[in-house]
């Protein structure tokens, strides 16, 4: 993605969105989200899921700590839901989506974006190829992060720790009722903590991945929140 970006800050974000499948190296009951999805969900056509890519703050904060998200010290953020396609493609840049002219109102989605940048960005890369308005494609991002519950053991984490992708995976399966581990994938860089990403249907509920990598190193360490 060739974007002309107005910030070093940013431009290094951006870099996580290269590719949608993790590295490869180095959420009974579905889930119901918090805010109820638009029913245009559903019917979107040209792709098949989503991925919801939840990226470990303190392992981007660690060199670059002067990033917008980094004031708050959090844990997971949401980098993006991306409609992907079961054959491991995507689609990018559909510049005729709906409001794509007029993008997202900012000031609305600060909570789950402090960089408007990244948000500008989400929307003309990703958001544009989900069928809806940029509203409702954020309004849908956002009931997706909050429907997985990040486990304790991370968000109270004070130290450097090391556990495996199963591990990993077990502790979100623990903490979100109807998350499967089949639904899960780990991203690692360096044998670090980079994102979980998580495949859901059209109506933000957890399905099984198809065709998403994830992480293959036998301990992933992660650095804690600064």
């Amino acid at each position: 993605m060739k974007l002309k970006l107005l910030s070093i800050t940013l431009l290094l974000t951006l870099a996580a969105c290269k590719s949608h499948a993790p590295d490869a190296s180095g959420p009974g009951t579905a889930i119901d989200p918090p805010i109820r999805p638009n029913p245009r969900l559903a019917a979107a056509t040209g792709f098949d899921f989503y991925l919801l890519n939840l990226s470990w703050s303190p392992e981007y904060c660690h060199s670059h700590p002067e990033a917008a998200e980094c004031a708050s010290h959090s844990t997971f953020v949401l980098h993006g839901l991306w409609p992907q396609n079961k054959d491991g493609s995507y689609p990018q840049n559909c510049g005729n989506g709906p409001g794509s002219q007029t993008g997202p109102d900012a000031s609305r989605f600060s909570d789950i974006y402090p960089e408007p940048g990244l948000l500008e960005h989400e929307w003309r890369t990703h958001g544009t190829c989900s069928g809806l308005s940029a509203n409702d494609f954020f309004s849908a991002a956002r009931s997706a992060y909050q429907s997985v519950k990040i486990p304790s053991q991370l968000t109270n984490l004070s130290s450097q720790t090391s556990l495996s992708p199963e591990q990993i995976a077990a502790l979100f399966t623990q903490a979100t009722p109807g998350l499967s581990r089949e639904s899960i994938a780990i991203s690692c860089g360096h044998n670090y903590l980079t994102a979980v990403a998580i495949c859901l249907n059209k109506s933000l509920h957890p399905i099984a991945c198809p065709a998403v990598r994830s992480c293959r190193a036998n301990s992933v360490r992660i650095a804690p929140p600064r």
